[in-house]
């Protein structure tokens, strides 16, 4: 077992400012370091995007840590995999890098992530439970704060192969799946039903990031509050099938989604995976057409601009 977490991505956008302002509005931070922007959660050091600027929106890297001194031997499982190591980006060239089937650049850094931020306590009336009493709860809901990068989704070409390398190559654990269109992976250490996994397509690109919050409450007023700010096409809010978690989506500017999550399955290395036939949620609005569009431009094609 290598893998103990995903850390970050790396996402090419057409401008960068567009996308300070977008990811500032739903809830984070976003630092400037000249060519490049890195966009971290509140209380929390670790970076969890690296924002270039280039011609069009391209996922360009996923980041995972590793349990300290894997490195040689993942390196030599990867190279006598047939991925051998590469140059990295710019700028991050920490650790490992290779890239898996379908081109995306995979870096590997043994580190430790860094801790969460830890939420205040809420009391809810649910059920027969009674936790508040002579407490206005209206008035204690708060913007959205995410706390942690929870997963990345990404869309392949080949999703055997793209399972087959990120399982059999770098040692995730299948999660669930639905056969031929989608499949959810987890580090086998105990934790979120998945925190990577990959959708079929006519070629490589990212679905969406998802991003976890402290509960319903701060799902809407995320919600309300990106549709305020102009990010008007949304999925939610919902409860979903694999990995149950509760989730509002809103699309990026440049036709991804990124997702507000909170109350997620957690498993440990007894979980039994399965391959089902089930919708992506047991309840929550129609899912909209554009959700499974993948607005990448391909590789080889240039992106005509507005």
């Amino acid at each position: 077992m290598y893998i103990t977490s995903l850390h970050s991505y790396g996402l090419q956008v057409p401008d960068l400012s567009v996308a300070a302002g977008f990811y500032a509005d739903f809830g984070l931070e976003v630092g400037d370091e000249g060519r490049f922007g890195s966009v971290r959660c509140s209380g929390r050091p670790q970076e969890q995007v690296v924002l270039r600027e280039g011609p069009s929106k391209q996922m360009q890297a996923a980041t995972f840590t590793i349990r300290d001194g894997a490195l040689p031997e993942l390196r030599a499982r990867l190279e006598a995999a047939g991925h051998p190591e590469v140059d990295g980006l710019e700028g991050r060239e920490q650790g490992l890098w290779v890239r898996d089937p379908d081109g995306l650049l995979v870096q590997l850094i043994e580190a430790e992530p860094a801790a969460y931020r830890t939420y205040p306590g809420v009391a809810f009336n649910f059920g027969d439970r009674t936790q508040r009493v002579d407490q206005a709860r209206w008035q204690q809901v708060a913007a959205p704060s995410p706390r942690r990068l929870g997963h990345v989704i990404k869309f392949t070409a080949d999703l055997p192969t793209t399972e087959r390398f990120y399982l059999e190559v770098l040692g995730l654990k299948l999660s669930d799946r639905v056969e031929g269109m989608l499949s959810f992976w987890n580090t086998g250490l105990g934790g979120d039903h998945h925190s990577f996994g990959a959708i079929q397509s006519s070629h490589p690109g990212i679905h969406h990031s998802s991003w976890e919050v402290a509960d319903f409450d701060e799902m809407g007023m995320g919600a309300q509050r990106m549709a305020q700010c102009g990010h008007t096409l949304q999925w939610g809010l919902g409860r979903h099938t694999f990995g149950s978690n509760l989730f509002n989506y809103v699309q990026d500017p440049w036709g991804s989604w990124i997702e507000y999550f909170s109350d997620m399955d957690q498993i440990t290395s007894t979980w039994e995976a399965k391959t089902w036939e089930a919708p992506p949620a047991i309840w929550g609005p129609a899912l909209p057409p554009e959700f499974l569009v993948n607005a990448e431009t391909p590789a080889g094609v240039t992106s005509s601009g507005c």
